[in-house]
């Protein structure tokens, strides 16, 4: 098993911007979260009449072209568009003129798992049907891994870039990267995640997972940690994150989230193995990286598989490091669905507004809840506590990856 850490520098958080199904940017977002408001309902994009699951969490319909410069809404899949308006939410939040920041000092890193699948069936489609003059030059890109990192680059002057394709722990992967980026000297980076898949191409190439719910009921499908599981959901979506060296953060007078203290990735041997082997390693390295003691964390946001067996092992993994019931445990995702590479970046902006405010959101629609001699996992509503420490999981393709972030100094 390779494993890494050591996450060197304490990046500090100052700008979030959040696009998911159940909140259009982080407010209305994190209202939604603390009240159990769920996005997760019938696909729209498509017929989904045809398909054994029929449920998403679908960002709510809006006009690209308020959001979106009119020159790249030719040019983009719906996973770009997202990311761009997630990006612009975070740097105003964070209220950073990136104008007066030298070029080689502004960097960004997303995650994804896959590119623009949206876009390539459309123009795959028209390949197929008209011939290939009618197909669009920008399919040369729109499709490719690192499109949404070389599209905000060039639109923000974001000299310093990568992108992470790691599946669905990427969203965490890169925040990550971007902590690595700024231990090294570089002052300002924009990281997350955002995707989106939902098209038919999408959908019958995640349905050979077969792990996915079939139950109808948008308030049953998604049922991590719970006895009625039956699979996850989709959802699209995710967070961007505005990162920062502290003393840059601090020159300016930001005010900041918080910082990241601990990250680690582990990988198991057998992809998907119940087990969970790697898992408990992450968490125990994302301690020993932000030098805590298993005592130190006040919530763990789980991944949340939604399936049996997974989430018997997550249980496992976290009571075997924290102990039976010693840490509350929740899964805001319950109310988006899974997000690809987004939802980890959506669960450190969770998080982090979590330690702003002193709540844990709640997970929602469990009923019914599974090995509770194990996890003191959050329902029924928010709970209102300090949160001074978070951890979050993430897990996909044989991938774990875990981050601690801490309250700002």
């Amino acid at each position: 098993m390779n494993e890494t850490s050591a996450v060197a520098g304490r990046a500090v958080i100052t700008g979030i911007g959040v696009v998911a199904p159940n909140g259009f940017n982080t407010d209305e977002y994190w209202d939604a979260v603390l009240h159990g408001r769920s996005g997760i309902d019938r696909v729209t994009r498509f017929d989904p009449a045809r398909y054994p699951v029929q449920l998403a969490g679908e960002v709510a319909d809006y006009d690209v072209r308020e959001h979106v410069p009119g020159r790249l809404v030719p040019q983009t899949d719906q996973a770009t568009r997202l990311a761009l308006i997630a990006t612009d939410a975070a740097i105003s939040d964070s209220a950073l003129a990136l104008a007066a920041v030298p070029g080689g000092q502004v960097g960004i890193v997303t995650g994804i798992s896959a590119g623009g699948l949206e876009y390539s069936q459309r123009e795959l489609a028209k390949l197929w049907s008209l011939g290939s003059e009618h197909v669009s030059a920008y399919l040369s890109f729109s499709w490719f891994y690192a499109v949404n990192t070389g599209q905000l680059s060039i639109r923000h002057g974001m000299l310093g870039s990568g992108g992470v394709l790691t599946g669905p722990t990427a969203g965490l992967d890169s925040i990550a990267q971007a902590s690595r980026y700024v231990a090294d000297g570089m002052s300002v980076v924009m990281c997350g995640a955002a995707e989106s898949t939902m098209c038919p191409l999408g959908w019958v190439i995640e349905l050979t997972t077969g792990r996915m719910s079939t139950v109808p009921d948008p308030a049953r499908a998604y049922l991590p940690f719970d006895a009625s599981a039956s699979g996850y959901l989709l959802g699209e979506g995710g967070a961007m994150l505005l990162v920062e060296a502290p003393e840059h953060a601090a020159a300016r007078g930001a005010r900041s989230y918080g910082a990241i203290a601990g990250y680690a990735t582990t990988f198991d041997r057998e992809p998907g193995d119940p087990r969970a082997p790697g898992l408990r390693r992450a968490i125990e390295l994302a301690l020993a990286d932000a030098d805590m003691t298993p005592a130190d964390i006040d919530v763990v946001f789980a991944d949340a598989a939604g399936v049996a067996e997974l989430d018997r092992a997550e249980a496992a993994a976290i009571s075997g490091v924290f102990g039976p019931r010693a840490v509350p445990v929740t899964a805001p995702k319950t109310m988006t669905g899974r997000l690809y590479s987004g939802s980890p970046a959506l669960d450190v902006a969770t998080a982090s507004l979590s330690i702003r405010h002193g709540v844990i959101p709640p997970t929602i629609n469990v009923t019914d809840p599974v090995g509770s001699d194990q996890l003191d996992l959050v329902v029924g509503g928010p709970r209102e506590t300090t949160v001074a420490t978070a951890m979050v999981l993430a897990r996909g393709g044989g991938i774990n990856s875990v981050m601690v972030l801490t309250a700002a100094e």
